[in-house]
């Protein structure tokens, strides 16, 4: 059995990608602060966790998987920084560190570290560099590669750094990622979205659209993307620009907005997912549900984890995963 341990771990994607590899797994624990997040883990994994931060915490597992905060880092937001002493919501990735670094000699074998592509910009990389070198003194070996969700098979055309460190001297290896052929996201839709809520009828937003506005000026400059066979990145919100991409209506010269359904299957969830989450965060009649878009916005997409974990744990990197007689695994260089 592997042991996991989440970190800002959001709705449960790692463990979602484990599911669906059939990997026997624990998760030890699992931290995450925002309150609506903790809500929709526990629905989807029948568990009761509360509302904890990451700062002063401690245990042993034998992967750590930490999607910290991004906005800090992001190239849509305020760009302020990962520096420790900025006290961002990013800084919060020192946390992680600190964590694993008051374990002492027991260590994680496997970190698995995901964050916006912005984090190597050069006004942002000096913190990217500070985390690999830190990692390094706690005895790591990192790998890094952006990784594209279109390249695992899901239509979002998501560029996210997935940071591997592997205890020991042993590099992961990013050539043996199963890639897959990208699915039409047709796929993933609603063809038949009648509700008034997703239509776009904003006038700031329908000036947005190419076809209403073929030639635009000054604010509305920066356009929608009509959507054919994938999307954008998913965020917190679709209703601003830009977002995801906009979807034509087949009969008419309409346009409609993702819905939440939809952004939760372009991550990698199901339909039985979202129908629980549905449960736990009911929309109200005529509105979108921004609950649920953010919580999806705010995941990591399932399908790449899957790939990331197939080859952790069908490749010893020069070091074995064995259980010794405490059922404890042990790394084995």
């Amino acid at each position: 059995m592997i042991k996991i341990l989440e970190l800002f771990g959001g709705i449960g994607a790692a463990r979602k990608a484990l599911i669906n590899l059939g990997i026997n797994h624990k998760a030890i624990d699992y931290v995450e602060i925002k309150e609506s997040a903790v809500r929709a883990y526990n629905a989807l994994f029948d568990n009761r966790y509360k509302p904890q931060t990451v700062i002063g915490w401690n245990l042993k597992p034998d992967i750590l998987i930490h999607g910290s905060p991004c906005q800090d880092f992001s190239r849509a937001g305020k760009r302020l920084g990962g520096k420790d002493e900025d006290k961002t919501r990013s800084s919060l990735m020192w946390e992680t560190l600190r964590i694993i670094e008051n374990m002492g000699e027991w260590k994680p074998k496997v970190v698995v570290w995901e964050n916006v592509k912005g984090v190597l910009d050069r006004d942002m990389i000096h913190s990217f560099n500070k985390y690999l070198d830190y990692m390094s003194d706690l005895g790591y070996t990192n790998s890094f590669e952006v990784l594209n969700a279109a390249d695992f098979g899901i239509p979002q055309r998501r560029e996210r750094v997935f940071t591997i460190s592997i205890l020991g001297d042993a590099a992961f290896d990013f050539t043996k990622l199963k890639r897959k052929p990208m699915k039409h996201i047709d796929l993933f839709l609603d063809l038949d979205v009648k509700s008034e809520q997703y239509l776009i009828n904003i006038p700031s937003m329908l000036r947005k659209i190419p076809e209403f506005n073929p030639e635009p000026e000054g604010t509305y400059k920066r356009m929608l993307d009509v959507i054919e066979d994938s999307c954008w990145t998913i965020t917190e919100r679709q209703d601003r620009c830009p977002n995801a991409g906009i979807i034509r209506h087949k009969d008419k010269p309409l346009y409609r907005y993702l819905t939440e359904r939809e952004v939760w299957k372009l991550m990698g969830f199901d339909d039985v997912d979202f129908d629980e989450m549905l449960k736990q965060f009911p929309s109200k009649p005529g509105k979108r549900n921004a609950t649920l878009y953010a919580l999806a916005g705010n995941s990591i997409v399932v399908d790449v984890l899957e790939a990331i974990f197939e080859v952790i744990l069908n490749e010893d990197y020069a070091t074995k995963f064995i259980t010794d007689n405490t059922g404890q695994l042990q790394l084995i260089c």
